[in-house]
């Protein structure tokens, strides 16, 4: 069984290649599900590990559904990251009726090229996994990163085998999401090949917390933190 660790930092990714891990997902801000971490980081990364590095492709948290100027930044990150040498990258776009926006992922997938794609947890919000996965055996997709519709991929497992094996031998199911040292065996017994986990220790750092700068209110995947323009420009008449 092949080991991918959700690597959300270089020091992350130094002990996922120690511990003997297979390929890292590269990525930063685990509160959100991840975002794309710096071009200084996956540059480092690069230079400084022997193992396989797959680079998450998402320009922000919340949905998954992007706008032109948005897709064309994922455009640039995976140029950047083929440029880097990268094994892989994990990336996925879904259209506004939660379905998988297939013109826009051939894109993707054929600009990747000849590195791995990985169609990303956005798997988890389609309606009809199972048709979906379909589409994405025909794109050239190498798997999918899934907990199988569920908030945990041990919650999740029953659908997981299905897609295994509706997959077959074209597409490797990677499953992910809360697996750890007390369930990872039952995916090695249902005959899973990969698995994904993050396997996170917390470390109180030595400074100490004077004001927050962490906002809840932020965090909410259905809604879009963008700054108004309207707001901006009432702001800069107040004071010009």
């Amino acid at each position: 069984m092949k080991i991918e660790v959700c690597a959300n930092s270089y020091d992350s990714a130094i002990n996922a290649e120690k511990a003997g891990a297979d390929r890292i997902e590269l990525c930063t801000e685990l509160a959100v599900g991840g975002i794309t971490p710096s071009y200084g980081t996956i540059q480092k990364v690069k230079e400084d590990l022997k193992l396989a590095v797959n680079v998450l492709i998402r320009p922000r948290s919340g949905d998954f559904s992007y706008s032109e100027s948005e897709f064309d930044i994922m455009k640039r990150d995976i140029s950047f990251c083929k440029e880097m040498g990268c094994e892989g990258v994990v990336s996925g776009i879904l259209s506004k009726d939660q379905t998988i926006g297939l013109k826009r992922l051939k894109e993707l997938v054929d600009l990747a090229r000849p590195m791995s794609f990985t169609f990303h947890r956005a798997f988890d919000w389609v309606k009809n996994p199972l048709e979906e996965l379909e589409k994405l055996k025909e794109m050239g997709v190498e798997r999918i990163l899934t907990s199988g519709q569920q908030s945990s991929a041990i919650e999740g497992l029953n659908l997981l085998e299905q897609m295994k094996q509706k997959a077959g031998q074209k597409l490797i199911i990677l499953p992910g999401g809360g697996i750890n040292r007390s369930n990872i065996l039952q995916f090695k017994s249902a005959g899973f090949k990969e698995v994904h986990f993050s396997a996170v220790k917390l470390h109180k750092t030595n400074g100490r917390l004077k004001v927050s700068l962490n906002c809840d209110k932020l965090f909410r995947e259905n809604q879009l933190v963008i700054s108004d323009f309207n707001k901006i420009k009432e702001m800069v008449e107040l004071v010009k």
